[in-house]
């Protein structure tokens, strides 16, 4: 498949901050991204927008973290689509692209006409942190809730960060002349700026199940600025996201042009996979020569696939597990 020729502001997510809310933010478009995590697989279309959304929330959210630490984004469900799993990279240096992987597993003979979100069923949303070798890595979850990804990625912000955040996504086949077709994505993403000990009622939330919402964390002025700020991005259309003609600056000068908004360097990003053979070697050490032996294939190799990538690796059995061979001395 062709895709178009690449525009400036695919794959990049550019942060900003709306002076007069006291609220910050990000806009985010994927296109190549999506095209390099979709086409390692054949899954149906309604899982195509699921890992397409997840995609577009790990790209938001990522952007987040500092240089070098990694955030996965997990779904675990017990419908059709068991699970999505995503992993953002921060880049290792200042001005390096950041990189995305992203992969679903599913029951194609459970899956119905239904929307992507009801191929789900009950579940978690889950939000890991990895900062590196040494550290303890951080994990929050929240339950699967308000009929997306998207509100359950809300959910989880309110409840476990104690942050009021809103996420505008859209996502779909782009089939523009001359172009073959593939998958685009854009969103933008709010979050007021973090209180030092933001308040909360002991009575439970007003969310979903008595969750807390974002409403639920602020006050007076706060919740004033924030509800004006939503519907402000309730008026954003769909060509704005995801076409290709609204730079990301315009579509915040349109949005949010009397908040006083204000840009910071973009954040590329780029499909990218970390496996390698010498990672499913690390990987099978565990096994002694008994284990190895039950995984030989039939034609007498030792072979591993990437979920994520779709990379194969085919090795002797006896170069693995933690009684392989090792070279004469």
């Amino acid at each position: 498949m062709t895709l178009g020729t690449k525009i400036a502001w695919d794959d990049t997510v550019l942060p900003f901050q709306l002076d007069k809310s006291d609220i910050r933010g990000r806009v985010a478009r994927l296109d190549n991204v999506l095209h390099g995590i979709l086409k390692q697989h054949d899954y149906p279309e309604v899982v195509e927008a699921l890992v397409a959304e997840v995609a577009m929330l790990t790209a938001l959210i990522g952007q987040t973290i500092s240089l070098r630490w990694k955030l996965s984004l997990q779904v675990q469900t017990n419908g059709p689509v068991r699970m999505i799993a995503t992993d953002y990279y921060a880049p290792q240096k200042e001005g390096e692209p950041a990189r995305i992987r992203a992969y679903a597993g599913f029951d194609a003979d459970r899956l119905t006409d239904a929307a992507p979100f009801d191929q789900l069923g009950d579940g978690y949303f889950a939000v890991l942190i990895d900062q590196g070798e040494g550290t303890k890595p951080y994990q929050g979850i929240a339950p699967l809730t308000g009929g997306s990804l998207s509100a359950s990625a809300e959910g989880y912000f309110a409840q476990s960060e104690q942050l009021p955040t809103r996420f505008a996504l859209r996502f779909g086949k782009s089939s523009e002349p001359g172009v073959g077709e593939h998958w685009r994505a854009g969103g933008v993403m709010l979050q007021h700026m973090p209180k030092a000990s933001p308040h909360v009622s002991g009575e439970g939330g007003s969310g979903e199940n008595g969750q807390l919402a974002a409403n639920d964390l602020l006050e007076d002025d706060e919740e004033e600025n924030w509800n004006r700020a939503n519907i402000l991005l309730d008026t954003v259309e769909e060509f704005e996201l995801i076409g290709p003609t609204v730079q990301p600056t315009t579509l915040l000068t349109r949005l949010f042009h009397e908040e006083a908004p204000r840009v910071y360097d973009a954040q590329q990003v780029k499909f990218g996979c970390t496996c390698s053979e010498d990672r499913v070697r690390q990987s099978l050490s565990i096994y002694s020569a008994k284990d190895i032996e039950k995984m030989t294939n039939e034609v007498g190799r030792v072979t591993a696939d990437c979920q994520f990538c779709g990379s194969h690796y085919d090795m002797d059995p006896k170069s693995v597990g933690f009684q392989a061979e090792k070279p004469a001395e």
